[in-house]
């Protein structure tokens, strides 16, 4: 069950396979490159840490993973928590949240929890996924444009109103950079798509820059020179106080790492016709942000994107994700130090691109047709995402899912009497319910949002009958708070005289009726596996109280 894809894949490996995988690896590495670096910046860390995550991360998710295609590294899904985190606790916060996140991404997968992640609702994904995006766009609005801004702060509507009072500072050659780059990346894909689009804008905007000797700012001017070394190890300091104050944002980022990596795993099956491991994949990405940022490193997940570019171009092992890796490794070995002549409007328009894929605009438009309580999720999620913090958002947003699915499944769970003419009953049985006898109908799971109207059906039933006949045939599940409700009942009306019979129990209640009541409350001898067995008992026991 814990057996990586790369060892499973080996088996079967050819020349033929290893030289797709080479390249896609070499294409995937080209494309993680100025995406590293602008994702760094852009969670306010220096670009080495996000080359250096790119690097190491990649490697051991593709070593580990569940995965035949999976590409690990840092995504824009994180850009807005671990700023945040950076903002608050530091790069040294920040460590210790991420490897909390990745014992908490390991547990999930030894737990065998990696199928459950599909229960998160669609809108929630939706509406915190638009709000990062529009987080990261709005970001990106200082150096696209060049703004003279000193500090931007990090609240949504701050930032924006600080734009505005700066609008007159906008540096003319920076915005041509800027546009230019979002050009090419827009338009090469029909030029080829052998060469990805923003490594194409990334090399020709900074050669034009250098060229004409254009005043602005670059990698090198803001951050200085890229660390062309392999960064050494450090085990951070680990304090009891700190661990309990990062423990929500340890708690999101393994949360987004678990949705991103495994949403991106199930794309990639659905373009190679294969199928992941999910708690393998959640092992390996746990793996990767315990040991990444003890190098430095930052949080890193499966990324879609660069998962289906290595796809595209023939990748199907994990052999190409290493390859991606490696290739990363050198071009920051060797070329490196002239990663600080890139210009920041050239990673602000790289990033204007991530956002404007990342919104999904389309299905957030579509979703807004949705019931109203998902539409109510989405927009709640988005709005808190995008003003107040991604970790209440997604918080928040869970419990509002869950208070609404619980209100649909109780709006689904009725509880109704029935007469003799009763079709539902009459299928059942052509006999004629007895005078003194009075049957109620509960149909659909009998939970505790369902509990209570059991109890207000229940207390409208008119005087004491001799016999009162409860029909769960619908009922496939039921909970402690349903149990509860039933003994109630069952007790209140032995107080008052009436017997209480259960007819057309299915298993999961019966099973759970029998083995936590007690036998003075539910008695086995008047549980009636069909209704007119239950009929026929209850006309027995009117003539014995005659």
């Amino acid at each position: 069950m814990f057996t990586p894809k790369l060892f499973t894949t080996l088996g079967t490996y050819t020349r033929t396979q290893a030289m797709a995988d080479a390249t896609a690896g070499v294409i995937v590495g080209i494309v993680a490159l100025p995406l590293a670096i602008a994702f760094a910046i852009a969670s306010g860390v220096s670009p080495d840490r996000g080359l250096w995550t790119a690097i190491i991360a990649g490697f051991l998710i593709s070593v580990f993973g569940g995965s035949r295609v999976q590409i690990g590294g840092p995504t824009g899904a994180f850009v807005v928590i671990v700023y945040g985190i950076v903002q608050k606790h530091g790069v040294d916060g920040l460590i210790v949240a991420t490897i909390m996140a990745g014992v908490l991404l390991i547990a999930l997968g030894v737990a065998r929890l990696g199928s459950a992640i599909k229960f998160i609702p669609l809108p929630l994904i939706t509406g915190f996924t638009s709000g990062i995006a529009i987080i990261i766009f709005s970001s990106q609005i200082k150096d696209f444009f060049g703004l003279a801004i000193p500090t931007v702060p990090p609240e949504f509507l701050a930032k924006w109103k600080v734009y505005a009072a700066n609008i007159a500072s906008i540096n003319v050659n920076a915005l041509l950079i800027a546009v230019l780059a979002l050009a090419i990346i827009i338009v090469w894909p029909r030029v080829t798509r052998r060469i990805p689009g923003p490594f194409v804008a990334l090399i020709t905007t900074t050669l034009l820059v250098q060229w004409l000797q254009w005043p602005v700012d670059t990698i090198g001017s803001r951050f200085g020179a890229i660390t062309a070394t392999f960064p050494a190890f450090a085990f951070p300091q680990l304090h009891l106080a700190q661990m309990q104050a990062l423990l929500p944002a340890a708690f999101t980022i393994a949360l987004l790492g678990a949705i991103e990596s495994l949403l991106s795993a199930v794309v990639a099956d659905g373009m190679i016709g294969s199928r992941h491991r999910s708690n393998v994949e959640l092992v390996a990405q746990g793996i990767a942000n315990v040991v990444t940022p003890m190098f430095g490193g930052i949080p890193a997940t499966g990324a879609i994107a660069r998962t289906a570019t290595n796809v595209k171009n023939g990748g199907r092992t994990p052999v190409a994700g290493i390859v991606h890796a490696l290739t990363l490794l050198l071009i920051t070995l060797f070329a490196g130090r002239w990663a600080a002549l890139i210009p920041m409007s050239t990673l602000a328009a790289i990033l204007v691109v991530v956002a404007y894929h990342m919104s999904e605009w389309r299905t957030f438009r579509s979703e807004l047709r949705s019931p109203k309580s998902d539409v109510a999720v989405m927009l709640v999620t988005f709005v808190l995402t995008v003003l107040v913090d991604l970790s209440v958002a997604i918080g928040v947003g869970m419990v509002l899912a869950a208070l609404l699915f619980v209100q649909r499944m109780a709006n689904a769970t009725s509880v109704r009497m029935v007469s003799a003419n009763s079709d539902s009953v009459t299928a059942l049985s052509a006999q004629s319910i007895p005078k003194g006898v009075e049957v109620y109908e509960i149909n659909g799971p009998f939970f505790f949002g369902a509990a209570e109207k059991f109890r207000e059906t229940l207390a409208l039933v008119a005087g004491n009958p001799r016999v009162l006949i409860v029909r769960m045939q619908e009922v496939s599940v039921i909970d402690a708070t349903g149990m509860n409700a039933l003994r109630d009942v069952m007790r209140r009306s032995r107080a008052d005289g009436t017997q209480v019979i259960l007819s057309d129990v299915q298993t999961q209640p019966l099973a759970a009726l029998l083995k936590s009541a007690p036998r003075d409350t539910i008695n086995p001898e008047l549980i009636f596996s069909t209704f007119n067995e239950a009929i026929d008992h209850a006309r027995r026991y009117l003539i014995a109280g005659r």
